[in-house]
């Protein structure tokens, strides 16, 4: 079955729960963006593409020029990093975005960690959680222009009048009427982050999920519904988690990129005390294997820190394998979304054939 062009009309229809979304890769010594394999999937009917940044290429940049070369998918950041930019610059960044766009882009933000805050941008990591809530504070004031802005905070005083300034600073107003309506997701995984996303935000990117344990989440997220201003409910607040997605005979072959990417978090992204994704991976059950990745890893053995990744993470939070295989896992997918546990499924692939069966499945 073919539905590419009938996409649109399809979701309408059945009234699809589980969106789906591709996720770009951050590149390695160069940077390509394969627009085939984006229009493909917009014409298959997928809600969006998400960008995202390490140290290397930025994430706004690629998300401009999907944004110019399609018509109806959303495009994300998945995340952009507040340290890197001022709120200010963000938000002139979204505002841009979504007139250029016809209201296309979704702010992703995040605090990333302090070995790349402090190591690369030369920033101070600080209080990531006070970060993100004055952080989203100013991009919404800004958006929602009722006032010339103002902001006195731990991370940020606007105007600025701290030693060294001029004293001539003054609150300004956007030129730009931006869209306070705005989707604003975080980067989060750790419970005081998740908590913090579902009082502020309108979703949160989990860096992968464990398909097995859907509602693993749901009493951080209750407690952050608890503490919002407005009154959230589950099906306003999306939940988008990335997923490895290779599809071939070979199933050890397929789950390897898969395990490398989880050996890389769980095992290297971070300090060995202070890694919230090898805390995430003990959090899904699996601290025996946490911690024997992480040894690895920080030691240098990367390989060997693959091979600890226990099949059933793979498998628990990548869809790969035969065909088949695939289709029937996505069935537990589908499940979640049904029950309100997941919005998107954000599919990491470069393989056209992939996301036809997922679309076929899904939509």
């Amino acid at each position: 079955m073919d539905i590419g062009h009938e996409a649109p009309r399809l979701i309408e229809e059945k009234n699809v729960s589980l969106k789906l979304g591709v996720v770009l890769g951050t590149g390695t010594s160069g940077y390509g963006i394969d627009l085939e394999l984006i229009k493909e999937a917009e014409n298959l009917g997928y809600d969006s593409v998400w960008t995202s940044e390490a140290w290397g290429s930025d994430a706004v940049s690629p998300a401009a020029w999907v944004l110019a070369n399609t018509s109806r998918i959303k495009v994300g950041t998945g995340i952009m990093q507040m340290s890197a930019r001022t709120p200010a610059c963000t938000a002139m960044t979204v505002m841009t975005l979504q007139m250029l766009s016809g209201g296309r882009f979704i702010l992703g933000l995040g605090p990333s960690g302090p070995q790349v805050i402090e190591g690369w941008h030369g920033e101070i990591y600080g209080r990531p959680l006070t970060r993100l809530r004055e952080y989203v504070e100013i991009v919404r004031k800004i958006l929602e222009r009722k006032e010339p802005l103002t902001h006195d905070g731990y991370h940020y005083q606007i105007p600025q009048t701290g030693e060294g300034s001029t004293g001539l600073g003054k609150p300004l107003k956007s030129i730009l009427h931006g869209d306070p309506s705005l989707k604003i997701i975080s980067g989060s995984i750790s419970p005081a982050g998740v908590r913090t996303a579902a009082e502020i935000c309108d979703g949160f990117i989990p860096v992968f999920l464990d398909i097995g344990q859907p509602d693993i989440f749901e009493p951080f997220i209750d407690d952050g519904f608890g503490k919002a201003d407005a009154a959230p409910t589950r099906d306003d607040f999306m939940l988008m988690p990335f997923c490895h997605v290779h599809m071939g005979d070979d199933l050890e072959e397929c789950r390897r990129p898969a395990r490398e990417h989880l050996a890389l978090y769980v095992g290297g992204m971070g300090a060995r005390d202070k890694n919230f994704y090898n805390d995430y991976a003990k959090l899904l059950g699996f601290e025996d294997a946490a911690i024997e990745i992480q040894d690895h890893f920080l030691a240098g053995r990367r390989v060997d820190a693959a091979n600890a990744v226990p099949d059933e993470l793979v498998d628990r939070t990548a869809l790969v394998g035969p065909k088949e295989r695939i289709v029937e896992r996505l069935q537990d997918w589908k499940a979640a979304a049904d029950k309100g546990y997941v919005h998107s499924l954000l599919t990491r692939s470069t393989d056209v054939a992939s996301l036809r069966v997922i679309a076929e499945t899904v939509l």
